[in-house]
């Protein structure tokens, strides 16, 4: 696996991020990890509070300098990156997975469990990965939209948004970049989510907006406008996430209704 170059380290003698390209707000690099200080920094994210226009304004040009922009909730109960159990070390490369692999073995360990009705009109047998789907907008233009939302009307699961700039090769790399840990009772290799954001970034253009201790937050450029459609990525959202399930919707044909023409998908794992 190749390894880019990672451009936070300048950050360290040049705060401000000009020799990047960038104008950046005081904020701060994070290195430290649940096994104690990483080698290089893993992200670096403002100090205040994002506003609406702050992902466009400088998540745009900070792409081309090698860093993608995501928002990180500071304002939780866990606090912010530096305060959550970040695992590099345990973060195997996105690309070396299958995401319908991924999402057919999560699928057989859940209804193996004895998921039977939650999962209708499915059953045990792992029912493949849904068609693609048609944008309704650019990715990358939908993402600052939702962006924006969360900054502009900060929802009560997601407080105090700041905008973090990640190195990695795209949106869907973000968490294992970083070592997430938030779906750790899940898994505890993000990278193998991350194949399956990988294969929802080409299907449905999504990106990874927004990360808190243990919710992640993915714009969506083509959301399902059927029930069908909608059903059969709710598969998909149960495998990756049962959570979302069990513990909210109580039925995939109820989830699947909340999935249409909605352009923004949110994760939480216990």
């Amino acid at each position: 696996m190749a390894t880019l170059p990672n451009p936070l380290p300048k950050l360290a003698t040049d705060p401000s991020g000009r020799s990047l390209g960038l104008q950046l707000p005081p904020g701060r690099l994070v290195d430290l990890t649940d096994d104690g200080p990483w080698h290089e920094p893993l992200l670096w994210h403002a100090e205040k509070p994002a506003a609406p226009g702050t992902w466009k304004a400088l998540g745009v040009p900070a792409a081309r300098a090698g860093l993608l922009p995501v928002l990180v909730e500071a304002g939780g109960g866990q606090g912010g990156p530096a305060e959550w159990e970040l695992m590099p070390r345990l973060m195997s490369y996105p690309g070396d997975h299958d995401a319908e692999d991924v999402l057919a073995e999560y699928w057989e360990d859940w209804t193996e469990e004895g998921w039977g009705e939650e999962v209708e009109p499915f059953g045990a047998a792992w029912p493949g990965l849904a068609p693609a789907l048609t944008p309704t907008a650019g990715a990358d233009t939908r993402a600052a939209q939702v962006a924006d939302s969360l900054t502009d009307a900060p929802p009560q699961w997601f407080r105090e948004a700041r905008l973090a700039l990640v190195p990695a090769r795209r949106s869907a790399d973000i968490p294992a970049a970083i070592g997430w840990s938030g779906p750790l009772n899940h898994d505890s290799d993000v990278a193998r989510l991350c194949a399956v954001l990988r294969s929802w970034e080409d299907r449905f253009g999504i990106r990874v907006v927004g990360l808190g201790f243990d919710t992640l937050v993915v714009s969506v450029a083509a959301p399902p406008a059927t029930l069908a459609d909608a059903e059969a990525l709710a598969a998909e959202h149960f495998a990756f996430c049962p959570d979302n399930i069990t513990q909210g919707s109580a039925s995939l044909r109820a989830y699947a209704k909340s999935l249409i023409g909605v352009p923004t998908w949110t994760f939480w794992w216990d």
